[in-house]
């Protein structure tokens, strides 16, 4: 069983940068693809960014690409999600995901069988 705890949103102004932090416990980190998901009230969650078992595959929404950065330290069982030149349209709840161990990635929620409590994101105009 893998737990997830995400930190690091906040509100922010338009075009600033926030780095979102995911730390698990429990299972094998290494073996997990690790996603991160955002939700507005209202709408369904939906796909920002994955990250492969040892790092070296990543993919990302295009809403995000070219802004948004997903990384993991398998050492210190961490995700990042460094986002840059913010929008008031990124605002959300955002999440952190895994799948079940040595699966593949997904942009699929139904695909992520662990989840964080979310972290608040704002971006003011």
């Amino acid at each position: 069983q893998v737990q997830l705890v995400e930190s690091g949103g906040g509100l922010v102004q338009a075009g600033s940068s926030l780095r979102l932090s995911c730390a698990a416990s429990g299972g094998t980190f290494s073996s997990h693809v690790l996603g991160w998901f955002r939700q507005i009230p209202g709408k369904e969650r939906e796909f920002v960014a994955a990250i492969g078992w040892s790092g070296d595959s990543t993919y990302g929404a295009d809403s995000v690409k070219g802004r948004f950065t997903i990384s993991r330290d398998n050492a210190k069982n961490t995700v990042y999600l460094q986002m840059n030149r913010l929008k008031p349209e990124d605002t959300a709840v955002y999440y952190c995901a895994a799948t079940p161990p040595y699966s593949s990635g997904s942009v699929y929620s139904y695909e992520y069988d662990y989840w964080g409590q979310g972290t608040q994101v704002t971006v003011s105009s």
